[in-house]
């Protein structure tokens, strides 16, 4: 892979440079996409973070059929992304504290929210009671998986739920908006944390600016649903560049857990 243009500025990246700044253009600051993988690199000290949960997959209980049947898009998602759903978790260690870590990728269907993607946070949740260990989730997601009709909004009550426990015994939880975090996501559990953090220039809202806009027959302010105006609105705490998330997040653990 060679140099290329970015997509934000138009100006050329030295890829090396590119992969070293954790995937950021290093002129204009964008932000681009990780996968689950590249985020636990990110995040979790190395060689720590154990996977659990990952025998539970999504099943087409619904028997559900759009373009194409909701199996052939799972199996279709799996082979595209790597990982077996749209959420990876698991117990790790950050800057030597234990946490409990979810990570959501949005290679897979979108990082939609299905029966699965439900469950894994609630047993992630239960490992954080159990251990006693700060809760992370990195979130990143359309929104609810409609090839589970109603299920998939039945997974909002249940992660608010479950992170509920959490907070009910005095656990600390903290989650990290990425671009975009949308839908029954950012309506349910990315937005109930103790400390709310967000990636620059994140788009984080129910509905994206494209279905706001055709719905009110109006124009949007162009920073609509972005982190910038999340953070003048209240609606997160932090903006933090990928590059200082790691130790931003220890510093909070050590300020919290000290």
């Amino acid at each position: 892979m060679a140099d290329f243009e970015c997509e934000k500025c138009k100006k050329i990246i030295d890829l090396d440079i590119f992969l070293k700044n954790f995937k950021v253009c290093p002129n204009c600051n964008y932000h681009y996409s990780l996968n689950s993988e590249e985020r636990i690199k990110l995040i979790a000290d190395e060689g720590s973070f154990n996977e659990i949960a990952a025998n539970i997959k999504s099943i087409d209980f619904l028997n559900f059929t759009d373009s194409k049947p909701y199996k052939e898009r799972i199996i279709e998602s799996q082979k595209k992304s790597g990982i077996s759903e749209a959420i990876i978790t698991g117990y790790a260690k950050t800057g030597g504290f234990n946490i409990a870590l979810g990570v959501m990728d949005f290679n897979f269907m979108g990082g939609s929210m299905g029966s699965v993607v439900g469950e894994r946070i609630k047993l992630l949740a239960d490992l954080s009671i159990e251990k006693k260990v700060p809760l992370i989730l990195i979130c990143s997601s359309g929104g609810a998986r409609m090839q589970e009709g109603i299920v998939s909004l039945m997974q909002m009550a249940k992660t608010v739920s479950a992170i509920n426990k959490v907070k009910e015994n005095k656990i600390l939880y903290i989650s990290v908006i990425t671009n975009p975090t949308t839908g029954g996501v950012s309506a349910s559990f990315a937005t109930i944390a103790d400390i709310i953090i967000a990636e620059p220039q994140a788009l984080f809202c129910f509905a994206g600016p494209r279905v706001v806009k055709q719905t009110i027959k109006k124009e949007l302010p162009s920073d609509f649903g972005l982190s910038e105006r999340n953070l003048r609105n209240g609606q997160i705490d932090l903006i933090v560049n990928r590059k200082d998330l790691k130790e931003k997040i220890i510093n909070i653990l050590k300020l919290f857990l000290n």
